[in-house]
C-alpha cells in the first residue's frame, strides 16, 4: 500500500484568498497604500477646482459642473458632501477662471500617487528595478492626463443625460435626481475600470499581458464600488467617531481612510493577478 505523504490541499476559497490575506499583512504593502492615500489627499482639491474650473469657465456648461457635484455627493454623503461643495463654490468664484496654482499642484500631488503604486506593483510581478525618476514621472503625467480625461468623460456623460435625457423623457424642470445618479453610476463605473486597467497594464517596469489584468480591473473596479456603499451605510457612525477624535480635520481623515482602504483592495487585486497569471 502507497501513502501520499503530501498534505492535503485546501479548500477552494482559501488556496485563492489566504495568501492574499497574508499580503495585506505585509509591512510594505501598507506603507504604499499610505503614501498612495497621502497623495490623493493633497491632490484631491486641486483635482475638483480644475475640473469644476473647467467645466464652468472653459465650457461654460453648468450641467457639467452639476455632474461633479453629484459624483462628490455620491462619494460623501450628506453634511459632509454639503461642506465640500460649499468651499469649493467660495474658492472657485473668489479665484476666477484662472487656477495656474491648482493645475501645478494637481500635477505634483498626483504625480505622487504614481510612485508608490509603481514600486508596489512591480514588487508584485517581482520586478527589481524600478524605473529611474524622469521616466516615472513621464508616465505617471501621462496616466493623469488619460484618468482625468477619463474622469471628466463621465462628467460630460452625466451632463448630457441631465439636458437631453430629461427633454426626451418630457421632464419640463430638473431631471429627479436618481435618474441622474443611475446615469452616472452607468458611465463612472465603466470609465474607473477602464482607468485601474490602465494602472494595472502601464504602471509596471515591465510587460504585463493586458487580457491578465482586465478580469482583475473589473473586480476590483466593483469592489472599489461597494466600498462606497459600505461607506454610506457606516458614515452616520463614523462621522461622530472621527469629529471626535479629529475635531475640524475628519473631513481630511476621511478622505485619507477611504483612499488608503481603496489602495489596499487595488494592490490585493494586483497581487491576486500576479499569483494567478505568473509572467515569465
Amino acid at each position: 500500500m502507497i501513502f501520499d505523504a503530501r498534505p492535503p490541499e485546501p479548500p477552494g476559497w482559501q488556496r485563492h484568498f489566504v495568501p492574499s490575506a497574508r499580503y495585506w499583512m505585509r509591512t510594505e504593502v501598507h506603507v504604499h497604500a499610505l503614501a498612495v492615500s497621502a497623495s490623493v489627499l493633497l491632490s484631491f482639491f486641486p483635482f475638483l477646482i480644475v475640473m469644476i474650473s473647467l467645466c464652468r469657465y472653459g465650457f461654460r456648461w453648468p450641467a457639467a459642473v452639476n455632474a461633479i457635484y453629484l459624483a462628490l455627493n455620491d462619494f460623501f454623503p450628506g453634511e459632509l458632501g454639503g461642506f465640500i461643495r460649499r468651499n469649493l463654490v467660495a474658492v472657485i468664484e473668489s479665484r476666477g477662471p484662472m487656477q495656474i496654482t491648482s493645475i501645478l499642484l494637481l500635477l505634483v500631488t498626483a504625480n505622487g500617487i504614481f510612485e508608490p503604486l509603481e514600486v508596489a506593483l512591480n514588487g508584485v510581478w517581482g520586478v527589481r528595478e524600478n524605473r529611474s525618476y524622469l521616466k516615472n514621472q513621464l508616465l505617471s503625467l501621462g496616466l493623469i492626463f488619460l484618468c482625468g480625461g477619463l474622469a471628466l468623460l463621465s462628467f460630460i456623460l452625466t451632463a448630457l443625460n441631465q439636458e437631453y435625457l430629461g427633454r426626451s423623457l418630457g421632464f419640463t424642470a430638473r431631471v429627479p435626481l436618481w435618474i441622474n445618479l443611475a446615469f452616472f453610476k452607468f458611465a463612472a463605473i465603466p470609465v474607473s475600470i477602464f482607468a485601474l486597467f490602465l494602472v494595472y497594464w502601464l504602471l509596471p517596469n515591465r510587460r504585463v499581458p493586458p487580457v491578465r489584468v482586465a478580469p482583475v480591473a473589473i473586480l476590483v473596479g466593483l469592489g472599489i464600488e461597494l466600498l462606497k456603499y459600505i461607506n454610506l451605510l457606516m458614515w452616520p457612525f463614523l462621522k461622530e467617531k472621527l469629529q471626535r477624535e479629529y475635531g475640524p480635520f475628519y473631513i481630511s481623515v476621511t478622505i485619507v481612510i477611504f483612499s488608503f482602504i481603496a489602495s489596499m483592495i487595488v494592490l490585493t487585486g494586483a497581487e491576486w493577478a500576479a499569483r494567478h497569471n505568473p509572467v515569465e
